[in-house]
């Protein structure tokens, strides 16, 4: 397939399209089914489409970026992503922080009774993760080092095997 633009114009339009709705739906916490999965890995097919785009139209983009107006708003959207790696204060941890870290130092009997069973069963389905609390490492923070990835994913197996019953 030759690049044209009678191709690249209509996947950059498209691939547009369904991003700008998926990424206003997750502003609005409204997405829902694939919503997410679709925006963020269908967002390299509008990467490819622009970029297929900005080679079949290589002498317009050269021509813009000789201006100064287009070389400080391209100036300025690199500042702004470069600003956007910037810890903006507090922790620096994601949101969710700071509930995990609390359920993951609770002792065990408390994290049983949140996920409604005994605390025989969540030691077991705990250890089915390769998680181990005992009198060594009393909580599910000690047990994984307080290591906030396995916290989650232990949480997460414990909680959505659990809560069900």
């Amino acid at each position: 397939m030759k690049l044209t633009r009678e191709w690249v114009t209509p996947l950059v339009m498209g691939s547009f399209a369904l991003l700008a709705v998926t990424g206003i739906l997750m502003f609005f916490h409204a997405d829902s089914g694939l919503n997410k999965l679709a925006h963020e890995w269908l967002s390299w097919m509008l990467v490819a489409a622009v970029l297929g785009h900005m080679l079949v139209n290589f002498g317009a983009v050269k021509r813009h970026f000789s201006a100064t107006r287009t070389r400080v708003i391209a100036g300025i959207f690199v500042a702004l992503l470069l600003a956007s790696f910037m810890p903006l204060g507090g922790s620096g941890k994601p949101p969710f922080a700071a509930p995990v870290d609390a359920l993951a130092r609770a002792p065990l009997p408390v994290l049983a009774q949140v996920a409604g069973m005994s605390v025989d069963q969540a030691r077991e389905r705990l250890a089915a993760q390769g998680v181990t609390i005992d009198d060594a490492a009393p909580t599910l923070s000690a047990a994984v080092g307080g290591d906030l990835r396995r916290e989650v994913r232990a949480l997460n197996g414990l909680l959505a095997s659990g809560m069900g019953h």
